[in-house]
C-alpha cells in the first residue's frame, strides 16, 4: 500500500513546501500554506517498469490529423446580447472553456444567469450552482424575468457526479459551473478550493467539454489583490478568462476579456445594472460623458480605445493646497505610478510645480484606464485645475508622454477621432500623425499636434499664471 506524505502547498501560487511556514518563499504572501495529503516517494516515470502490465506499456495510440482539418467548423453559438458576444469574440465557440471572475456581488452570477437564459432559446442549457440552492437560483430568475427559460438547474459539488451526468448522448450544450472554487474531486483528500482540488476539477470538466462539444462557464473568486484564487495554471488551462469589473457605487459594469484564443484580447462589454440585471450600453461613451459639465476647469475628455472599440470617458483632476508636509496623490481609475511619472515631467520639463499641493485623480464613471494613451489627457487636466481654466468644451485629449517630455503617437487615431466626431466634438489636442496615410476625419475635426509636453501650457489662456519652478 502507498504510504501518504504530508506537505504544505501555497493557495496562491500554488508551490509545495516540506514544512509549513508563515510566509511563502515563492510569491511572499502570508498565511496561504495550507496542509494537503499526497503520495510518499517519486512519481512513476514513462518507462518505469511499475507502468507496464506483462510486458506492454499502458499507451494509446495518438492520430494525427491535418491542420487544415476534415471536418466542418461549427458555427457560434449567439446569445442575443450584444455586449457579452462582442466579447467572447463573436459567440460562444463549441468546446471552449470560459472563466469569469470578478469581485463578491459585481453581478458574475447575474449576467451568467441571463446569458444561460437566452441561449436556452436554442440550445440545451444547464446551470450548476455550489452556492446556492435551487430555491435561491428560482428567486434571482424571478426577480430577472427569466422564469419561464428552458434552462436546467441543479446544486451539486462533486465532479464525478457532474461528469457522469454530461458526459452522455444528451449532454447540455451549454454548461456553467458556479463557482470552481466550491467543486470537489473524491479521490482527493484537500478540502474544497485548495490549489489541488480547484486544478483537478477544472482539468476534469474542462476534458469532458472538449470532448462533447460543451461550452463551458467556470465562475472564480477573486482574491483581494482581484486575481481569480486559486493556482494560476487555472487561466492557462481555460481558453477565455474574463473579469467583470465596476465600482460598486456606480451603475455601471464593464467584462474585460483578458485572454482570448477565439476572438480579440482586451474587449470590453459595458452594462448599467438595474432591477432587471445586467442591461447592455451599445454607446457607452454617450454615458460615461451625460453627467459631464464642460464649463469647470481640472476635467478633460480622454479619447482611449479598448480592444477595437473607442470610448472616451471624461478625467478628473483637483489640485489643492496642501496642510500637511507631505502632499497627498490619490488616483481611482488609473495607475499611481503613472500619475507620478506625468507629476515628475511636467514639473522637471515644462517647469510647472506641484509641489505643495495635493493632487487627486478620478476617471468619471467607475470606468478604469490601463493604456498610456491618457498621458496628455491627465496632464491636461492637471493644468487646467492649476490654473483654474477649463479645457476647452468640444475637445478631446490623446497622447503618450515620454520621460524626456516628447509626446508620442498612439495606436489607431482616426477610430478615436471619429468616436469624438459622433458625439460633437470639434478639436482634438493631440500627437502628430502619420502624413502618408490619409484620414477621413480631417475636414471634420480641428486638430492640434503638438510634439513636446511644452507646447501644451499656451493653449490654456491663464498660462501665465502656473507656478514656475
Amino acid at each position: 500500500m502507498t504510504k501518504s506524505a504530508i506537505h504544505y502547498v501555497c493557495q496562491n501560487c500554488g508551490s509545495s513546501s516540506s514544512k509549513w511556514a508563515g510566509k511563502c518563499e515563492d510569491c511572499n504572501s502570508w498565511n496561504s500554506l495550507v496542509e494537503e495529503t499526497a503520495p510518499a516517494g517519486p512519481p512513476k516515470g514513462l518507462n518505469d517498469p511499475r507502468n507496464r502490465s506483462g510486458g506492454k506499456a499502458r499507451s494509446s495510440p495518438i492520430e494525427f490529423v491535418p491542420l487544415k482539418g476534415i471536418s466542418e467548423n461549427l458555427p457560434r453559438r449567439l446569445s442575443g446580447i450584444g455586449e457579452f458576444d462582442r466579447v467572447v469574440g463573436g459567440g460562444l465557440v463549441p468546446g471552449s472553456a470560459i472563466l469569469v471572475g470578478g469581485d463578491p456581488g459585481i453581478g458574475k452570477s447575474t449576467l451568467l444567469l441571463q446569458v444561460v437564459c437566452k441561449l436556452a432559446a436554442s440550445y440545451r442549457t444547464a446551470y450548476v450552482s455550489g452556492e446556492e440552492a435551487i430555491d435561491q437560483v428560482r428567486l434571482r430568475a424571478q426577480r430577472l424575468g427569466l422564469s419561464d427559460s428552458n434552462c436546467a438547474l441543479a446544486a451539486a459539488t462533486s465532479v464525478r457526479d457532474i461528469v457522469n451526468v454530461i458526459d452522455a448522448v444528451d449532454a447540455p450544450e451549454i454548461l456553467i459551473i458556479d463557482s470552481i472554487q466550491t467543486m470537489y474531486v473524491d479521490t482527493l483528500d484537500s478540502a474544497p478550493g485548495t490549489v489541488a482540488q480547484v486544478r483537478t476539477s477544472a482539468q476534469e470538466l474542462i476534458r469532458v467539454a472538449k470532448r462533447r462539444g460543451i461550452a463551458l462557464f467556470l465562475v472564480g473568486h477573486v482574491t483581494k489583490e482581484g486575481t481569480i484564487a486559486g493556482p494560476r495554471v487555472l487561466e492557462h488551462m481555460v481558453d477565455t478568462v474574463l473579469y467583470l469589473e465596476g465600482d460598486r457605487g456606480h451603475q455601471f459594469r464593464v467584462l474585460r476579456g483578458v485572454k482570448n484564443r477565439f476572438g480579440p484580447t482586451d474587449e470590453i462589454g459595458v452594462f448599467e445594472m438595474t432591477d432587471k440585471g445586467l442591461l447592455d450600453v451599445p454607446n457607452p461613451s454617450a454615458l460615461f460623458l451625460a453627467d459631464r459639465r464642460g464649463d469647470t476647469s481640472g476635467a478633460a475628455v480622454f479619447a482611449g480605445l479598448e480592444g477595437t472599440r473607442p470610448v472616451l470617458v471624461e478625467i478628473q483632476a483637483l489640485v489643492a493646497p496642501s496642510s500637511y508636509g507631505t502632499p497627498r496623490r490619490a488616483v481611482i481609475g488609473w495607475d499611481s505610478g503613472r500619475l507620478a511619472m506625468v507629476l515628475a515631467v511636467l514639473e522637471s520639463r515644462c517647469g510647472v510645480t506641484f509641489g505643495n499641493n495635493d493632487v487627486y485623480l478620478n476617471v468619471a464613471g467607475g470606468f478604469r484606464i490601463s493604456e498610456p494613451a491618457a498621458d496628455l489627457a491627465v496632464a491636461a487636466a492637471l493644468v487646467s485645475s492649476l490654473t483654474g481654466e477649463p479645457v476647452p468644451t468640444e475637445c478631446v485629449v490623446f497622447g503618450e508622454i515620454g520621460l524626456s517630455g516628447e509626446v508620442r503617437r498612439v495606436s489607431q487615431p482616426d477610430l478615436r477621432l471619429k468616436e469624438a466626431v459622433k458625439l460633437g466634438f470639434a478639436q482634438a489636442i493631440m500627437p502628430p500623425v502619420d502624413t502618408r496615410r490619409k484620414s477621413s476625419t480631417e475636414t471634420v475635426i480641428r486638430r492640434t499636434e503638438i510634439n513636446q509636453l511644452s507646447e501644451l501650457l499656451p493653449l490654456f489662456q491663464a498660462a501665465p499664471k502656473l507656478k514656475r519652478a
